[in-house]
């Protein structure tokens, strides 16, 4: 298992940044006036991404919302502070996204293995709603474990087929909940499941060290025994699937997968995107593109161009300058059908205040990827 979770990692994005601050400031992109959405679904051929009524090609561009500046996640502080979370919206809106990705935990929408916590719920409720106020399309990514605090100890204790069922009702109660609202771009499964190899049996559901207290990547199994990895791959992302088509027959289905190697796709997860097209309506891929490797990240990409559209679900310039960032997104415009990066709750002329180094990159980035939203989000 690689160290995919050092690409969250603050120090390489400011060394390879720090001598490439862009000059200038950009005018975020501005929206023209909010009008109903239109659920966004795959084409007849299977190759786009269109919106229902007026069949008009949709094009993700956004923001994960995953944590803000302090590190707590969107649960930590959607009661206390909403006007904060509107606001936020507002920002992300106005810097040319189309779509916000955010990730619900398991903990706070399960009480129990079929009990489902109705206050966060309604809050998800009222999120959706904004999402509709505000123009904009919600990537929900769902199972998130990454606080260990936050995971119940009843969860951790499920077998391998209790957990896929706990997993399922998760996903029926939110489906339930909010499947009827166009705003609702799509359910992704999971971020970065994976697989584990060999017969022995692993201790935890968790992958790997926390970063910044967080846990980002899940194992879907403890032990592989006699199956195939993508024998299990196949059955979890079905046994979902079908979970959620029983109470919303509509709405997309992905699933959020690590990068594989410049050879093939399934190699850190066990994920192989052909086999999933079955159940997916997109495929999503995390890519962070390296110094020097525009190329081989490129050449990562094509593999999950398997005959459906191409998200690439999170991207940014962590283990690369502007320069070289900016060439990748243009070279994955070949396969990718979408891109999503990250807002971490602190607007641009705040960054700007702040007067120091780190908030200085981050906001040239944030001008940067406003600049090129009119362009990607056309076909």
């Amino acid at each position: 298992m690689p160290l995919r979770n050092q690409y969250r990692q603050w120090g390489f994005f400011i060394l390879v940044w720090g001598v490439a601050l862009l000059p200038g400031i950009f005018t975020p992109a501005q929206e023209p006036t909010v009008q109903r959405l239109e659920r966004v679904r795959l084409s007849a051929d299977g190759q786009h991404l269109v919106l229902a009524r007026s069949g008009s090609p949709f094009v993700p561009w956004g923001f994960n919302y995953d944590h803000d500046s302090k590190g707590l996640l969107l649960e930590d502080y959607w009661d206390k502070e909403w006007d904060r979370v509107v606001g936020d919206f507002q920002e992300m809106k106005a810097l040319g996204a189309n779509v916000v990705r955010i990730h619900l935990q398991v903990g706070k929408f399960l009480i129990s293995p079929n009990q489902a916590n109705e206050k966060n719920l309604k809050k998800l409720e009222d999120l959706v709603k904004l999402a509709e106020e505000t123009g904009l399309y919600l990537d929900i990514t769902g199972l998130g474990c990454y606080h260990k605090e936050d995971v119940p100890e009843w969860y951790d204790s499920l077998d391998e087929s209790e957990r896929w069922n706990a997993q399922a009702f998760f996903w029926q109660t939110v489906a339930r909940a909010v499947g009827h609202s166009p705003a609702v771009f799509c359910y992704d499964l999971m971020n970065e499941p994976v697989v584990p190899v060999g017969s022995a049996r692993e201790q935890g559901w968790l992958v790997g060290k926390p970063l910044g207290g967080k846990y980002f990547v899940q194992r879907i199994t403890l032990e592989q025994g006699e199956r195939s990895r993508a024998e299990i791959a196949v059955a979890w992302v079905k046994h979902l699937h079908s979970a959620i088509r029983e109470v919303d027959k509509e709405t997309l289905i992905t699933v959020g997968l690590l990068p594989g190697t410049p050879d093939r796709a399934d190699t850190w997860s066990g994920f192989r995107p052909k086999d999933l097209l079955p159940m997916l309506d997109f495929i999503c891929v995390h890519i962070y593109p390296e110094a020097k490797k525009v190329d081989e990240a490129i050449q990562i990409l094509s593999h999950f161009a398997v005959g459906r559209p191409v998200v690439i679900e999170e991207t940014f310039p962590l283990h690369c300058g502007a320069d070289e960032f900016q060439e990748f997104l243009a070279q994955s415009r070949k396969f990718a059908r979408g891109w999503i990066s990250f807002y971490w709750g602190t607007p641009i002329p705040e960054l700007r205040r702040n007067n120091d180094l780190p908030s200085a990159i981050l906001a040239g980035y944030l001008e940067l990827w406003s600049k090129l939203a009119p362009s990607y989000r056309r076909p």
